[in-house]
């Protein structure tokens, strides 16, 4: 795909700052920028300067100076997009950004659109596609986590291995076919034993990127904590208090949550999606029951579970069916402890409605055993602040019980093509046991090659990288 438009864009965030970078790349870029650009005495030209060089002089419409800048010069094949690029670091006014990009739109450049400096990376072979993803995952990047995956993928992560392997299948593959030509006369290129071990190493490698996708996704959109428990424990004011805002509905009321309230916080450096939810209990409340129904859908995606009480009971619709590993219990309200101590949790429980059970079960008569008392648990006074860093600590420590791997798959649409690449590797091995001919098992070969090669973009379509492409901010 030849690119002969030489194109401009901001590359910094659009606003007031400081500094403001324009990038242009393409064949006309030295030429373009001579002409608004003054360095030097005599004027300096940019095309007989240095790569990778930097430069103090003005900007001119004219005789209009319009700001001092410096140029930075990086010459083809030895820049981001392998075009001559020139960097252009200006005081960040956005009407001398406006000012300097509508004079080189008038000498000749055309504004890129979303990520077309990547993409030109990529398509000018600088980086395979799973690298130019990675740009912008790292652009995205708001956790140490997430930082390091995406740096381990854009310096060529699991790709690399997975063209090493792919480049094997594609040799065995060629023998197979090349069998195809001479099939009246019964011979073997390929020696199948060897195919079916290197389609079992393949699948091994796929197997552990497969697998790592829930954790990687974990990574980049933050580790789910959804806080559950009856009405009026405290949820919504502990969710208040994490984040320092007041970003849930506060009230005596029970059953003021009626949906499902979310958002970010960053604990160690650590991402975490801090989820409010409506209380669990019985009622014949449409709109509250439909919150709790995503209250219980949110306890089964969650990776972690603070499990929140207080002095009272917990609500006999209150059903835990996930995983012990994943909860936290914490009992708040201690402040108010002292004046219910006279209260024994064993013997009362409350209806939906906050009234006492009439039958006073036990916890043991409610299938919750003795187990759960003795639990161990955190004492937080969530409206007063107590307790609350000491929880924070559990919940970093929650966090980092699965430690992260070097390469771990992120992105949806490789996971996708993974796969569908196993499962098409899978039919081959399932051919080799029953002995198809090589003409299926090259199908099937061709099929998962396809796939692991629109991972890294060997085969690729324009609608597929205007998909990707697309969704990079401008000047990218």
């Amino acid at each position: 795909m030849i690119q002969l438009d030489t194109i401009c864009a901001l590359s910094t965030p659009q606003g007031i700052g400081a500094i403001g970078v324009i990038r242009v790349s393409g064949e006309r870029t030295f030429e373009i920028v001579n002409k608004i650009f003054k360095g030097g005495s005599p004027k300096k030209d940019l095309n007989t300067v240095d790569s990778h060089t930097i430069h103090f002089g003005t900007i001119r419409d004219g005789d209009v100076i319009v700001d001092e800048v410096l140029i930075a010069v990086f010459k083809t094949p030895k820049s981001f997009t392998k075009e001559d690029v020139i960097e252009i670091s200006c005081h960040g006014s956005d009407y001398i950004i406006r000012y300097i990009l509508k004079l080189l739109l008038q000498n000749g450049c055309r504004m890129a659109q979303a990520g077309e400096f990547t993409q030109r990376a990529f398509l000018n072979g600088q980086f395979d596609l799973v690298q130019a993803e990675a740009v912008a995952d790292l652009i995205a990047a708001d956790s140490e986590a997430a930082h390091k995956t995406a740096m381990n993928l854009m310096r060529g992560g699991f790709s690399n291995q997975l063209k090493v392997l792919r480049e094997e299948l594609i040799n065995f593959a060629s023998l197979v076919e090349l069998e195809l030509d001479f099939g009246e006369e019964d011979v073997e290129f390929a020696e199948r034993d060897d195919l079916k071990s290197l389609i079992l190493k393949i699948q091994n490698f796929l197997k552990i990127l497969i697998d790592s996708f829930d954790a990687g996704n974990v990574i980049k959109e933050g580790i789910p904590v959804v806080i559950i428990g009856p009405p009026n424990a405290g949820k919504s004011t502990l969710l208040n208090i994490l984040l320092n805002e007041e970003k849930a509905i506060v009230t005596e009321i029970a059953g003021t949550t009626r949906d499902v309230i979310e958002d970010i916080l960053f604990i160690e450096g650590i991402k975490f999606r801090f989820i409010d939810t409506a209380g669990i209990r019985a009622t014949k409340d449409i709109v509250e029951s439909i919150g709790i129904e995503r209250s219980k859908e949110a306890m089964r995606r969650a990776e972690i579970v603070l499990l929140l009480t207080d002095n009272q009971v917990i609500n006999e619709d209150f059903i835990l069916d996930f995983e012990e590993k994943k909860i936290i219990r914490v009992r708040n309200k201690i402040d108010l402890f002292e004046s219910l101590q006279n209260t024994s949790p064993k013997d009362t429980f409350l209806q939906g409605d906050g009234s006492k059970d009439k039958k006073s079960l036990s916890y043991n008569e409610r299938g919750w055993g003795e187990d759960y008392l003795n639990s161990e648990q955190l004492n937080i006074s969530a409206k007063n602040n107590i307790g609350i860093e000491e929880l924070k600590i559990a919940i970093v420590a929650k966090a980092k019980v699965k430690k992260q791997a070097d390469t771990m798959l992120t992105n949806l649409r490789h996971f996708e093509h993974l796969v569908k690449a196993n499962e098409a590797l899978s039919e081959v091995l399932n051919g080799l046991d029953i002995g198809i001919t090589g003409d299926f098992l090259a199908q099937d070969i061709r099929l998962s090659l396809h796939h692991l090669g629109e991972i890294t973009g060997s085969i690729t379509s324009d609608d597929l990288l205007a998909n990707i492409f697309s969704k990079f901010c401008i000047g990218k």
